[in-house]
């Protein structure tokens, strides 16, 4: 069993992201977002989370990368003073803000 996911794993990096992606359960999303970073396709999530928390009134709870139609997103859960969550979606490898999903509240 070991065996089995080493070489899934090893088979999947040396795939590229999609076979990451489909790897599913046997790998981790730190390893997939590790590989992702090494290899230059996204952003550190230091840099894109303090731009978020500048940009939005809340206070991020919850984070997410996902690989979706050949581009990898970062989704942050906001906690913002009203109590209503909501989501940011922003694309990992510019960093520029996809989409915004709740009662969302720019600073001002």
């Amino acid at each position: 069993m070991l065996r089995r996911a080493c070489l899934l794993a090893l088979t999947a990096w040396a795939a590229g992201p999609p076979a990451l992606a489909a790897a599913g359960e046997e790998i981790a999303d730190s390893t997939r977002a590790r590989v992702a970073l090494e290899r230059g396709e996204i952003r550190p999530l230091a840099g894109i989370l303090a731009a978020v928390e500048a940009h939005y009134e809340g206070r991020v709870i919850e984070t997410e990368l996902e690989y979706r139609h050949a581009t990898w997103i970062y989704e942050f859960k906001l906690l913002p003073p009203t109590g209503r969550i909501f989501k940011v979606r922003v694309d990992a490898a510019s960093g520029r803000m996809l989409e915004t999903n709740g009662p969302v509240r720019e600073r001002p």
